[in-house]
């Protein structure tokens, strides 16, 4: 399935990225600023209150895996100016797509490399980057390969010693994917945190859970706070609540790896 971006049919000067039906990335050029999605506003409020409050002298890396519109590389750009970002993006097209209707500001320091995201992180050295977002979907499903046990260990890798994953994947009630990938974060990460909408985890309907984890410290009471205070009322989840909800699943590895599965047919997701 084609991503294509289009021009925001609502907000004068703002595009939208579509795969199918499926809106992936909402960028506004003029306003990087403003971020649309809920997900994407939680993946911000985590850098914030994590690897961007650590002192403006320090150069700080992002890897991105996963590019769309690139609308959190642009945001970040604008909070911290000088941030190295790296974003690896497969689809060729798409990333020219973007080049030429959203130009990226020349001196905002981010390098798109089109490659996949397992081999982009596999080519980086040991100890590279402050934060590692994952927000990459092969049309509506996670690619299986970006969420093993093997591939949360080379992110570990990657990842300095009090570095932060963060990652986007979109999964319904009984969670079974899910369960499985988080288990896979967890067996190299000392601290996880999930959030979620409520209706999400009551199993109301399919949507988005970010994922924050750190083998250092994760401001686990500060994402929680944000987390209540969101518009349509998102829950976090960490320590022994999210171990007792992933229950001793196994993580998918190399071996069997699994994409997730998407939503059901007919319906409508956004992110």
């Amino acid at each position: 399935m084609t991503a294509r971006v289009e021009p925001d049919r609502e907000v004068r000067g703002a595009f939208l990225v579509r795969s199918g039906s499926t809106q992936q990335s909402w960028v506004d050029p003029d306003d990087p600023l403003r971020l649309e999605f809920e997900y994407v506003q939680r993946i911000a409020e985590a850098l914030r209150a994590t690897v961007l409050r650590r002192d403006p002298d320090l150069r700080l890396r992002l890897v991105h895996l996963g590019g769309g519109g690139m609308t959190l590389p642009r945001w970040v750009a604008a909070v911290r100016p000088g941030t190295a970002q790296v974003v690896c993006e497969p689809d060729a097209e798409l990333v020219d797509e973007v080049r030429r209707k959203l130009p990226l500001d020349r001196g905002a320091r981010i390098r798109v490399r089109v490659t996949d995201g397992r081999s982009g992180l596999a080519a980086m050295p040991d100890g590279y980057a402050d934060a590692l977002v994952v927000d990459a979907f092969d049309g509506l499903r996670v690619p299986g390969a970006l969420a093993t046990v093997e591939f949360f260990a080379d992110a570990g890798r990657v990842l300095r010693a009090d570095g932060v994953l963060l990652m986007n994947i979109a999964d319904e009630a009984p969670f079974g994917w899910s369960r499985s990938c988080i288990a896979g974060v967890a067996a190299t990460f000392r601290q996880v945190l999930v959030t979620a909408e409520t209706a999400v985890w009551k199993g109301r309907r399919y949507g988005n859970l970010v994922v924050a984890a750190s083998r250092g410290v994760l401001p686990v009471d500060a994402l929680e706070t944000a987390a209540r205070q969101a518009l349509f009322g998102y829950r976090a989840s960490a320590g022994a609540a999210l171990r007792r909800w992933l229950g001793g699943v196994a993580p998918f590895t190399d071996a069997a790896p699994r994409d997730s599965a998407g939503p059901a047919s007919g319906r409508t997701w956004f992110g």
